[in-house]
């Protein structure tokens, strides 16, 4: 039987979030998409924007919901073509307030969550798996000791994954967002904060969603592993 190529995005939480321009995105090009987040509300206000969505609510650390998850889309008689796993708060503490269980949980979500989403993708045929990471996947700095060793951690899974089976045809990316995300979340944690930096300082989910899309498009003879994403004015 031919599986039609399909989308699956992991992490959709607003619809002006990365998550939500990828759901629009897939879907303005043709292809099943399926939204899989853990807040049924806002995969409702997804689905409201975009009817052919499949919306799953899912938790990433949990394997049986990511199992879940893959087995919809074949039961669809589609193949997840291209996977973008973009999970993964930006929560700062300070070093000495982190407690056990907030670092596991930024653990779990992050490489822990990779790792059972691409265990999945591969075995069930992607040919492109996206993850969505941060600057501090390249460094720590004071306040992020919990969120920088998520980054990080999953970081290594995209560049094992990508080392093991890019030979067997399956494109594996990890894109570095570095800078504010220009969205519902930043807007209602910091009112005032993009205004202030001035038009066009947080990077745009739409701008973010046609690079994914871009990537997922790329020949085999050039593709890329590692991209990193910013404002024009962004210092770094």
């Amino acid at each position: 039987m031919d599986f039609k190529p399909a989308a699956v995005i992991f992490g959709v939480g607003p619809l002006d979030g990365i998550g939500g321009a990828m759901v629009r995105k897939v879907a303005a090009e043709g292809m099943p998409v399926y939204a899989a987040g853990r807040n049924q509300e806002k995969l409702q206000t997804v689905e409201d924007a975009v009817a052919s969505v499949v919306p799953i609510v899912t938790d990433v650390t949990s394997q049986a919901d990511v199992k879940r998850v893959f087995d919809r889309v074949a039961a669809d008689n589609c193949r997840p073509d291209l996977v973008v796993f973009n999970v993964g708060g930006n929560w700062p503490m300070p070093f000495l307030e982190i407690t056990p269980d907030f670092f596991e949980a930024m653990w779990r979500q992050g490489p822990l969550g990779a790792l059972l989403v691409g265990q999945e993708a591969v075995t069930r045929g992607a040919g492109t798996v996206i993850f969505t990471g941060a600057s501090a996947s390249l460094r720590g700095k004071p306040l992020f000791a919990a969120f920088a060793s998520a980054k990080a951690g999953l970081r290594a899974v995209a560049q094992s994954m990508a080392r093991e089976f890019g030979p067997q045809g399956i494109h594996v990316a990890h894109v570095v967002i570095d800078g504010a995300v220009n969205g519902e979340r930043v807007r209602s944690l910091l009112p005032g904060y993009l205004e202030a930096k001035g038009e066009d300082s947080g990077l745009s989910p739409t701008a973010i969603a046609e690079t994914y899309w871009q990537l997922y498009k790329q020949p085999r003879s050039a593709w890329t592993h590692e991209l990193e994403l910013r404002p024009y004015a962004e210092t770094w």
